[in-house]
């Protein structure tokens, strides 16, 4: 089902320029091996703070909130839809949260934009599943992915996921070891578990509320030896 416009949603765009950055640009979207466009970091955010990033980031709930928690950090998030982009974007601004910036794209052109080795929290939050076999390359936890994060963490970061899809974790859990990720903190129940500091999404308030089980999972870049 195609997702209907939003009203006026060129003009509500417009008003968030400074809070995103279009990663859409003609010669990214044609050409992937072209001229990189790199964020400086300090400049983008006014500080040297660690810098955390969020793979699809809906209507913002999650990262808005973690941004709240811990303004001694910097947060990218990243979002392909513009009219959930949008509403993640007024989020932000209406909070007054400073230590954010979108990222509207593909995650795919990420290292294009994202320079290398600086990210030291990834979050994976109820990604699309992608259930077909011929689908599974679209899988954010596909093994062309995790290689391609790993570009983007720095050593011994940590990639974060949570999804309701027991047969999409477990494919994840498998993706990660053959990509060279040490798995810890795996959870087969979250919230039975009471793991602390965990900040419910949108969609994770629907699955606890038909009494589902939230499948966690803290994968760590492992550190190679030189």
């Amino acid at each position: 089902m195609r997702m209907r416009r939003k009203k006026h949603l060129d003009e509500r765009l417009a008003d968030c320029t400074a809070r995103f950055i279009d990663m859409r640009v003609e010669d990214v979207r044609f050409d992937k091996e072209g001229e990189s466009h790199h964020l400086d970091l300090a400049t983008l955010f006014g500080n040297d703070n660690p810098v955390e990033l969020e793979i699809g980031c809906g209507k913002g709930g999650f990262i808005c909130q973690l941004a709240a928690r811990h303004p001694e950090v910097n947060f990218l998030a990243v979002e392909k839809y513009a009219n959930v982009l949008v509403t993640a974007c007024e989020a932000a601004e209406a909070q007054g949260l400073t230590n954010i910036r979108f990222l509207w794209g593909d995650a795919e052109y990420l290292p294009r934009f994202i320079p290398a080795g600086c990210i030291r929290r990834l979050y994976l939050n109820f990604s699309t599943p992608f259930p077909k076999k011929r689908q599974a390359t679209h899988r954010l936890t596909h093994p062309h992915f995790l290689t391609m994060y790993k570009g983007l963490l720095a050593p011994e970061a940590t990639v974060i996921q949570k999804t309701d899809g027991r047969v999409f974790f477990q494919y994840s859990l498998e993706s990660f070891s053959q990509t060279g990720y040490t798995l810890t903190a795996v959870s087969l129940d979250l919230h039975a578990d009471g793991i602390e500091g965990n900040i419910v999404t949108e969609y994770e308030q629907k699955f606890i509320d038909q009494g589902l089980p939230i499948y966690r999972v803290e994968a760590r870049v492992q550190r190679e030896d030189t």
